[in-house]
């Protein structure tokens, strides 16, 4: 049990620093994509001239919006989960079902990463169609942004929930072992759910 602990303890304090981190960036990046998409539709409908990048740019940014915030909520079990066949189960073999399911979670999550960072890869080869940043003042030019800043919210976000997969394995585990035991606790959390 004191091995889990000495892994546990070090990865919770890591897992509450880089979500923090995240949740911030992807509230940014939701205040970010709410102040483009009414820029497109003031410029579309109000000047009957739309401008070119909006669309890509929310785009761009609802994506990694998505993979900085999933794994808060995977933390905070906000994602859909069906806990009749396991709360049916005597405790202890619930909580084993549970830590199945984690591991089988974290296989899935591994696998994702691999093929995210696969498309990353081919992202390099292709520039966005309207994403550009003028950067003449700096004597590069026109700059196109490449497509693998967007698919990198994808192997960036399994990252950080295999992360937390591991947080909440090691959690069961420990549960598993001392139903009793003083596990930390993420105090960022917030209510996702009414029972």
């Amino acid at each position: 049990m004191t091995a889990i602990l000495t892994v546990l303890r070090p990865l919770a304090h890591l897992n509450t620093f880089l979500l923090r981190i995240g949740r911030t960036a992807a509230w940014m990046a939701m205040a970010a994509m709410v102040i483009i998409i009414m820029l497109q539709v003031v410029f579309r409908y109000a000047f009957n001239n739309a401008l070119a990048w909006p669309d890509e740019a929310a785009r761009f940014l609802m994506l990694w919006m998505t993979g900085l915030i999933a794994p808060s909520a995977y933390r905070w079990g906000g994602f859909v989960a069906i806990d009749m066949i396991k709360d049916m189960l005597p405790r202890r073999l619930g909580s084993l079902l549970g830590l199945l399911l984690l591991l089988l979670s974290l296989v899935v999550l591994i696998y994702g990463f691999r093929l995210g960072l696969n498309h990353v890869s081919s992202g390099w080869l292709f520039n966005s169609s309207s994403l550009k940043f003028p950067l003449d003042f700096l004597g590069l030019g026109l700059v196109r942004v490449k497509l693998a800043w967007m698919y990198m919210s994808l192997p960036v976000g399994l990252l950080l929930m295999s992360l937390v997969n591991v947080e909440l394995c090691l959690k069961a585990l420990a549960h598993l072992i001392d139903p009793e035991a003083d596990l930390p606790e993420d105090h960022d959390r917030v209510l996702v759910a009414v029972e």
